[in-house]
């Protein structure tokens, strides 16, 4: 019979059948046994996160459908903490600002919140940027071109010949763009620590630095590897004002007031065009003087803000107190008033760059961050000093 052939005699299965049942079930076994682990893991995984995640005051981890929402801010902790790039692959950022480019031991990585974030304390400190012309560019200079000079104009008679006339003066002024650069760190094993916000840690130490740097460029730069500030530039009496120079009034005393008229003139001393979006500049100390003047009716020329964040105002005019503008001494320029968006002009590139180097400083990690900017002067006739001299 042909069943003998795939049956034993005694009508059980064949050694060959037993075999394969046998490898079989040992496989389904160890199948089982692969993804019974690998889930437990992964339960453990986020059940660890979840713990993380309330230590650190942050709503507990849902699950992967929520997570998965912001894929970018996953990749990026996860390359802070331990420059693992695997993330980051098949990524895309959308805009300039936010494209990345990872090389194997770690290299540039822009996370777009955490660009936002910088961007938002520079504008909100106390710089001469937040009354300045800012402008983005994509080079490495950006050109002003100014027509300073006056078009002449006469009267013409019926029967008379025309005159030539002064043709306008174009004035080109190219502002270059610098290098910015702050490195913080942190030691690995704090980076490690999920509870511990990046973010906003990388974010604060970097605008603090730019900021602080930034604001003493805009008024004292000499123009050397950093912006040229405004008060780098001569100053001559307003009588004999020429561009290239910043006119000054006196204050009619060396290193004092010599009358608060002194105010008076100065504002004056710009032209109406400029007065009607004029701003004034000093530090605090300067201001803690500025305060105390009075007119000759007795009343106080400073007045505070009427709502919580308008600025203050003297003679009716906002007041910028930025701190790298010089105290009141003998011939200092300590009080500037002037029409800064048309004055002065800040041009930086639109993107940073942070780069992840945990070779330099072990056990820490250095965050180096660069972006570059410049600043200088476009105007010369739209900001005015007061020097504090008798003449």
């Amino acid at each position: 019979m042909r069943t003998s052939e795939t049956k034993a005699r005694d009508g059980r299965p064949a050694p060959e059948f037993n075999a394969a049942m046998i490898g079989f079930l040992s496989d389904f076994r160890n199948f089982h046994a692969e993804i019974k682990s690998k889930l437990q893991k992964q339960e453990e995984r986020l059940t660890m996160l979840d713990r993380k995640s309330l230590i650190a005051g942050r709503p507990a981890l849902a699950g992967a459908a929520e997570s998965a929402g912001a894929p970018h801010q996953k990749a990026f902790e996860t390359y802070l903490r331990s420059g693992d790039d695997d993330g980051l692959r098949g990524l895309e950022f959308e805009g300039k600002a936010m494209s990345t480019a990872v090389a194997a031991d770690g290299g540039y990585l822009v996370d777009p919140e955490t660009s936002a974030m910088i961007k938002g304390v520079l504008k909100s400190s106390a710089s001469i940027r937040s009354i300045a012309n800012v402008v983005n560019v994509e080079a490495t200079s950006f050109d002003v071109l100014i027509d300073h000079g006056e078009l002449g104009s006469g009267w013409a008679t019926e029967t008379a010949s025309s005159i030539e006339t002064d043709t306008p003066q174009i004035e080109r002024i190219t502002i270059p763009l610098h290098e910015l650069s702050a490195m913080p760190k942190a030691s690995q094993r704090l980076l490690d620590d999920s509870a511990f916000d990046i973010d906003s840690w990388l974010a604060e130490r970097i605008a603090d630095k730019f900021a602080r740097a930034e604001a003493a460029a805009f008024v004292n730069g000499d123009g050397i590897d950093k912006p040229t500030g405004f008060l780098s530039h001569p100053v001559v009496g307003n009588d004999a004002w020429t561009w290239g120079a910043l006119g000054y009034v006196a204050s009619g005393a060396d290193g004092a007031f010599g009358s608060a008229d002194a105010l008076i003139d100065l504002v004056y001393a710009l032209g109406a065009v400029y007065r009607a979006n004029a701003s004034f500049v000093m530090n605090s100390k300067t201001a803690g003087t500025v305060r105390k003047l009075k007119d000759s009716d007795g009343r106080f020329l400073w007045s505070d803000g009427l709502a919580a964040g308008e600025p203050a105002r003297l003679l009716g005019y906002p007041v910028l107190i930025a701190e790298d503008m010089p105290d009141i001494a003998p011939d200092s320029c300590a009080i500037a008033v002037g029409d800064f968006a048309a004055g002065y002009t800040v041009a930086e590139r639109p993107d940073l760059r942070v780069l992840r180097d945990p070779f330099s400083a072990k056990p820490h990690v250095l965050f180096y961050a660069t972006k570059r900017v410049g600043g200088d002067v476009s105007d010369f006739a739209a900001i005015k000093v007061l020097k504090f001299s008798s003449v």
